[in-house]
């Protein structure tokens, strides 16, 4: 398997681009089932999420073209309303096109997802608005069925926020008989995304980026073109390892403006965050020391569970003793221990880590779990002493592209090797 060695110790400078938002072309690429014709996508990034995608959406029965940053997407001879186990256990997301197809074929045969291991992330939530709006479900040995004539629209409230649970009902009621109107949303930069190309198809929507979305429905939909926003957790992940590494880095196409929580925690740590022309800015002299500063993770506007690990390393470049509470996810502590063996000293109490700053990293052996954490080893290889093996980036594949070569263009020194481990 492929791993990537980080000789740490160098600063960082210059300018890389940000590849396109990987949590917004997922949801859009489920989108293209809702019509027939040819849709465009651009500026996808060249993931092995959306190589999945693409394999699903072929089993389905599309014609992909899969070029990133180009996607060409189009009906093909058949349609086959089912997502099998060997295709939806590698990626969660996958479980999206349970509303386009039900939505579409008045059937969906969708595999209980998979993914990273980083907690139990039920579709409940799902499955209970597409009953509201009509749909009958029921489980079959590890499938979701779900069956209903033409869905209707009908009035849905989340009993929490969930971004793949309203991108999902969002595409359902894009085709639904009538108006739905969907409250407690997620409020993710990607979901208002996802209601821009659902308006550009023909559906109605308003609200979305808000807590209460409204889609009228269509009777069809029609193809579009569109180019993915910019991705705000790989901006965000960069922007703390120029941080961590000291140096002076340019972020061509960094969303800033969705990244307020992230730059605003940066800031109160001692490092400059600001717009330059296209570009985000990120200075931090190494010589400065770096506050502790407490985090909290949030749904959107709040501070990005995705974003956690990455800063989790900073704070253990720290002055002092910083307080992280996961309130996301019960399970997305597993950097932890392997920040430890490079030297981290860390304690975990539940859903509290309690980072004791100002202890110096070495170089170790350290195993990816998913996908930030395999992002926050290797901004921990950075600026360790001597050399990290970072194992099992395939789980890094799945949303950073080419990491190791975007940093090698700031002036690390990363090389992705092959391991036995």
């Amino acid at each position: 398997m492929d791993a990537i060695r980080i000789r740490g110790g160098k600063r960082l400078s210059g300018k890389i681009h940000v590849s396109g938002a990987k949590n917004a072309a997922l949801p859009i690429l489920c989108a293209t089932l809702l019509s027939e014709g040819e849709s465009l996508l651009r500026n996808v990034p060249a993931l092995r999420d959306i190589d999945t995608t693409a394999a699903l959406l072929r089993f389905l029965g599309r014609k992909v073209d899969c070029a990133p940053p180009l996607v060409r997407i189009s009906g093909g001879a058949q349609s086959r309303p089912e997502a099998p186990y060997e295709l939806v256990k590698q990626m969660r997301a996958s479980v999206m096109v349970l509303g386009p197809l039900l939505a579409r074929h008045g059937r969906a045969k969708v595999s209980l997802p998979g993914g990273c291991q980083i907690g139990a992330r039920p579709v409940d939530q799902h499955l209970k608005g597409l009953e509201a709006m009509g749909a009958t479900i029921r489980l079959e040995r590890g499938y979701i069925v779900a069956e209903c004539k033409r869905l209707r629209g009908s009035e849905v409230v989340f009993d929490l926020p969930t971004v793949t649970g309203t991108e999902n009902l969002m595409m359902a009621a894009a085709l639904a008989k009538g108006r739905t109107t969907l409250v407690n949303c997620a409020r993710e930069p990607e979901v208002e995304e996802l209601g821009r190309v659902l308006n550009k198809m023909g559906a109605r929507v308003s609200g979305a980026g808000t807590d209460v979305i409204h889609i009228e429905g269509a009777d069809e939909l029609e193809p579009f073109d569109h180019a993915i926003i910019s991705d705000r957790i790989e901006a965000g992940t960069y922007m703390v390892a120029a941080a961590a590494a000291g140096g002076d880095v340019l972020l061509e196409g960094a969303p800033l403006e969705d990244l307020e929580a992230v730059s605003a925690r940066l800031r109160q740590a001692g490092v400059e965050v600001g717009r330059e022309g296209d570009c985000v800015r990120i200075r931090r002299d190494p010589d400065r020391p770096l506050r502790a500063i407490d985090v909290t993770t949030a749904p959107h506007p709040g501070f990005p569970t995705d974003m956690q690990a990455q800063f989790m390393v900073l704070m253990c470049l720290a002055q002092g003793t910083s307080r992280i509470v996961e309130t996301i996810f019960e399970n997305r502590f597993m950097h932890v221990p392997e920040l430890v063996r490079m030297g981290a000293h860390i304690d975990v109490d539940g859903h509290t880590a309690h980072v004791h700053g100002g202890h110096a990293l070495s170089g170790a052996i350290v195993m990816a779990t998913d996908l930030r954490a395999s992002a926050s080893l290797v901004i921990a290889g950075l600026v360790a002493s001597e050399e990290t093996d970072v194992l099992r980036v395939y789980h890094l594949d799945r949303g950073y592209e080419h990491m190791e070569r975007k940093l090698a263009q700031l002036g690390a020194d990363t090389t992705r090797i092959q391991s036995d481990m």
